[in-house]
């Protein structure tokens, strides 16, 4: 294990009174010393008891010019395996490993201007225009301000100087103003009451913090329909995304998803940029998309609340797009992952005559309106929840848990009183199997974990 030494010439403190109990004792029982950095280290001050120990290592990595390069996580672990043993783990992290993530560069510069974009669904978000900046290695002139009650939170004005950092090395993030340096007479900001692309009516919906562009046909969220719909997170169409997706909207070419498989190419020919290589890869790129998966069809609709994890779930659930479309909002909520706020979501969207008509055009497009395969297995586990730990002879841990999810089974990474068994190899998670003592839960070896698999019934 890396252990402890004198902190580097410049550092900064922080002290840590959780998590890093099991890490410091071994570090003083063995007597581990750390490696000290070569420009900038930090010291933490680690509390065991009324004992303490510091821990000292570099913040950054440094190129030969002396520009910081990368800000790292620093993780402390324990090597012995035995000793790792020995200390378990809670539910959430094992005891014999820590990590230390660095604070954020921050640097100050004039905030010239907040404005408001338009996302898919309408969501309007105020955002910084910044004095370019370079903060943790990265030029920023853009951040988000999230929406209006943090704007007034923060108390941000055009005309300030305003502290910036990257929200985990990161996004940009504006911290707040430096009011020592606010010029006299900036006035508080006001968010906008209309839309600023199409001047529609900007809406903030009750118990929200967010506001609402209330026109489907603005062409603010038609563009980012559209991009989101080519994104790589939903059907991954390369060489359309915002730029060229805003080009064909202002052409007249696209005016929403389903135009996307109607496309003209002679018109796309005709535009700048468009040779006959580019107009053919993207045709090729578009023709891919319709086999792409269901929950990835889903995803791409843009339905609010809707994400990547809880498509994956309805696709499988419910088999294919007609029966998710006509399922009642009792049947989507009912399904395990799927609270009442998104299930009225999904209904309301599929409801709505234009998106219909959206949908029964991507269905004679040709797109893949089929969820994944039924498995074949038996489903002996359905509705089980069963965790594996230690090693075992006849499966891997992936191996072991892709048989329980095979089988309608969950394979969590803790125990609780809903663990229908805990599976235990050689050299198990201590805490593990004295959570399953404490609640009572059946410990199985592997011929009764093989049980379990053909029939469902404890051994």
């Amino acid at each position: 294990m890396v252990g402890l030494g004198n902190p580097g010439p410049r550092y900064a403190k922080t002290r840590h009174n959780v998590g890093a109990d099991a890490v410091a004792l071994l570090a003083e029982r063995h007597g581990g010393h750390l490696r000290q950095g070569k420009e900038l280290a930090l010291e933490t001050e680690v509390r065991v008891g009324d004992k303490r120990l510091a821990l000292a290592f570099p913040q950054t990595y440094m190129n030969e010019s002396g520009r910081s390069v990368a800000r790292l996580v620093r993780r402390f672990k324990v090597d012995d395996l035995a000793q790792r043993r020995e200390l378990g783990a809670t539910s959430h992290a094992p005891r014999w490993a820590i990590a230390y993530k660095f604070p954020p560069e921050e640097k100050t510069t004039l905030l010239k201007d907040i404005m408001v974009s338009i996302g898919r669904t309408g969501k309007a978000t105020p955002f910084a225009v910044l004095e370019p900046v370079v903060v943790g290695g990265a030029r920023v002139g853009l951040a988000t301000l999230h929406n209006q009650d943090q704007v007034r939170l923060k108390d941000v004005r055009p005309g300030d100087t305003v502290v910036v950092r990257r929200a985990g090395d990161v996004i940009p993030e504006v911290r707040g103003p430096v009011l020592s340096l606010r010029p006299p007479g900036l006035v508080p900001w006001v968010f906008p009451d209309k839309c600023p692309i199409c001047g529609s009516p900007l809406q903030r919906l009750k118990g929200e913090a967010d506001t609402y562009c209330i026109n489907v046909d603005c062409p603010g969220q038609q563009v980012q329909r559209i991009t989101h719909f080519a994104s790589r997170g939903a059907m991954d169409i390369e060489g359309l995304g915002e730029r060229t997706v805003g080009l064909f909207c202002e052409e007249g070419i696209l005016s929403d998803v389903a135009d996307i498989y109607s496309l003209d190419f002679d018109r796309v020919r005709k535009l700048e940029g468009f040779a006959d290589l580019s107009v053919a890869n993207l045709a090729r790129a578009i023709e891919a998309s319709k086999s792409r998966p269901l929950a990835n069809l889903l995803v791409g609709l843009s339905v609010r609340h809707l994400g990547a994890n809880t498509s994956q779930i309805l696709a499988r659930s419910f088999g294919n797009l007609d029966r998710i479309m006509e399922a009642s909002e009792e049947e989507i909520a009912g399904v395990e992952g799927i609270g009442p706020v998104i299930a009225a979501s999904i209904k309301k969207f599929f409801s709505l005559p234009r998106n219909r008509q959206v949908v029964e055009r991507l269905r004679s497009a040709g797109l893949n309106f089929e969820g994944p395969r039924q498995p074949s297995l038996a489903q002996t586990l359905a509705g089980k929840s069963v965790i594996v730990t230690g090693t075992l002879q006849r499966w891997s841990r992936e191996q072991a848990e892709a048989a329980i999810k095979a089988r309608g089974g969950k394979a969590p990474g803790s125990v609780s009183q809903k663990t229908t068994a805990l599976v235990v190899g050689a050299d198990p998670g201590g805490a593990k199997l004295a959570k399953a003592t404490e609640l009572g839960v059946p410990v199985l070896d592997e011929e009764g974990f093989q049980h379990l698999l053909e029939t469902g019934e404890l051994p």
